[in-house]
């Protein structure tokens, strides 16, 4: 069931001031995949989400699940899980009622609550974890318990607002590779909101960015990675060299006082443009052998690589190596036209 969300608005307004959270939406999100929605903080991800599960009203638009309109429909009617950043987990109860909660008030049949509690706590492996209140949980696994709670009644969708922000480096990382097991194994479509943008790279099938309530790019981890749309994406995801230049014709750009061959076709002849590199795709090499070159004035260990600066005339540089190089000294940089990303000039 895919989800389309048409012209879609919400406006916040008071006596005083109006804040459009979320701007004219046109997108349509395929069916059984795992799609996030990044981007900073007030960019309109989790009021979307909100729209989505029908918390809350939109201002003008529609929203469609396959060819149904549930714009004006409750989020009871909806047939979505939502998993809250929170977990909002009832203290009092132990982990088996937190489950069996929804399908009770569903008033299913006792064998078939039975049944779904013991399917979803194996689902997402808390089985043994059952009769223990939230209180004696860790957090991962209270995660796990509102997850359950929202699969157990078997939505069409599941709805997840930041769902692992509150839980450590590690755990995060192991929840990632769960959430998507989970997704593969379910086959339901998975929408999760995070400004993670590590996170959303390694989780989704499909990104969709979003900044001042508007989609920025929506596409494939590899295409937002590698084929930023703008420079806020390209700066949002990831690190990024970016540099104003001209396009002077197919396969040939200009920036930083040299001329480039690129693989970038489709401008104008001598068309104003940006150009994305990425810290990484930037080789290494002797002063003398570069089309560039600089000096280098900082480098810092971070684990799997260096990040090395190097400044250029009157720009900086920033280099990703797994090869260190000494502060002071002049280094050569050499780009090769497939790392080189050309975007057109944003309007102001």
């Amino acid at each position: 069931m895919d989800i389309r969300l048409v012209n879609l608005t919400k406006i916040f307004a008071d006596k005083n001031s109006e804040v459009r959270a979320v701007d004219n939406l046109d997108i349509t999100i395929p069916s059984g995949k795992l799609i996030g929605l990044l981007g900073p903080s007030g960019c309109g991800k989790s009021t979307t989400l909100y729209m989505i599960a029908g918390l809350l009203e939109p201002s003008s638009g529609q929203i469609f699940f396959g060819e149904d309109d549930v714009t004006a429909l409750s989020a009871e009617k909806r047939g979505i899980g939502l998993v809250f950043q929170n977990y909002a987990l009832y203290p009092h109860m132990t982990v088996r009622q937190n489950i069996m909660f929804p399908l009770q008030n569903m008033k299913l049949p006792k064998a078939e609550i039975l049944a779904r509690t013991v399917k979803y706590s194996r689902l997402v492996g808390i089985e043994e974890l059952l009769d223990r209140k939230p209180k004696q949980l860790s957090g991962g696994q209270q995660q796990r318990v509102a997850i359950a709670r929202a699969l157990v009644k078997e939505p069409k969708v599941l709805l997840l607002d930041e769902p692992l922000g509150a839980l450590d480096l590690k755990l995060r990382q192991e929840m990632q590779i769960e959430l998507k097991r989970m997704q593969q194994k379910l086959g339901i479509t998975f929408i999760f909101v995070t400004h993670d943008q590590e996170e959303a790279l390694s989780m989704s099938d499909t990104i969709v960015v979003m900044n001042k309530g508007k989609i920025q790019q929506m596409g494939t981890p590899e295409d937002i990675y590698n084929e930023p749309k703008n420079s806020f994406v390209a700066r949002f995801i990831g690190e990024s060299n970016i540099f104003d230049g001209i396009m002077l014709d197919d396969f040939k750009v200009e920036f930083c006082g040299k001329l480039f061959d690129c693989v970038d076709k489709g401008f104008e002849k001598n068309e104003n443009i940006e150009v994305v590199i990425r810290p990484e795709d930037i080789k290494m090499v002797e002063p003398n052998e570069g089309m560039l070159k600089g000096i280098v004035t900082s480098t810092v260990f971070k684990g799997v690589h260096y990040e090395i600066l190097v400044k250029e005339n009157d720009r900086v540089w920033m280099l990703h190596n797994t090869k260190s190089a000494e502060v002071g000294s002049e280094l050569g940089m050499d780009i090769y036209p497939e790392d080189i990303h050309i975007m057109r000039k944003e309007e102001n």
